[in-house]
């Protein structure tokens, strides 16, 4: 972890020890129902962290904090910190994968990150989105990728270069087309698994990102990884 992104976690923790930051959390939970139980910052955070809790109560605090969030005044600041702190795991993933796609420097993707995710938590459908955790970290991921797509683009346009020697230059990972040839092969061997093995050996999801993706509970996806791993390790042995 780069300094920097450890720093602005450092510095997020600190606002919500404050007692500024509490009157606007107790103002939160007068008008949000799912957190009344919590006292204080530190107790919601542990709450949303541990593994064990029920996923449907854990997305109820998770959407009230997007509508505080998108709120006035200081309660939707303190709102925005809580979700950057409860979706922190998940943006640190993002920023390990983005720094592998080679889609900026570490302070430049942690920048990218944070940013994106304030955008996504204000723009965010309520009417709309099931799970909010999936949801906001897939958006975010999906619009970095995007957006160095779009960048290669323009350095092909500009450069004149073949565009395949664009997406294999090493810039993104494996590149657009190293990533079709290997799809490709996969899928022959896995089909529909394909890309939920992809998406964890290759790129650094995880077995629950992955499910999410996909529409998969996260006992679906870690059987049917396990399974396409057997059937993936399997095929290599025949090799001779």
């Amino acid at each position: 972890m780069s300094s920097a992104w450890h720093e602005i976690r450092d510095h997020l923790m600190h606002s919500s020890s404050t007692l500024s930051f509490q009157r606007g959390f107790d103002a939160i939970r007068c008008a949000q129902a799912p957190l009344a139980p919590f006292r204080d910052p530190a107790a919601l955070l542990d709450g949303l962290h541990r593994s064990l809790g029920n996923p449907e109560d854990k997305n109820l605090i998770l959407s009230a904090l997007v509508e505080a969030a998108q709120g006035n005044g200081s309660a939707s600041d303190c709102a925005l910190t809580m979700l950057l702190l409860a979706l922190w795991p998940g943006l640190d993933a993002i920023r390990r994968r983005s720094i592998w796609r080679k889609i900026g420097t570490a302070d430049e993707v942690a920048s990218d990150v944070l940013a994106r995710t304030t955008e996504a938590v204000r723009r965010l459908d309520l009417g709309r989105v099931n799970w909010i955790a999936a949801t906001v970290l897939r958006n975010v991921e999906r619009d970095m990728i995007r957006a160095r797509q779009r960048d290669q683009a323009r350095e092909y346009l500009a450069s004149g270069a073949d565009p395949d020697e664009v997406a294999d230059s090493g810039d993104s990972g494996i590149g657009a087309a190293g990533y079709a040839r290997l799809n490709g092969a996969v899928r022959k061997l896995l089909c529909d698994d394909a890309l939920l093995v992809i998406r964890v050996a290759i790129e650094g999801f995880s077995q629950v990102e992955a499910g999410a993706e996909l529409g998969l509970t996260e006992a679906a996806a870690r059987k049917r990884y396990q399974r396409a791993m057997r059937k993936l390790k399997g095929a290599l042995q025949e090799i001779p």
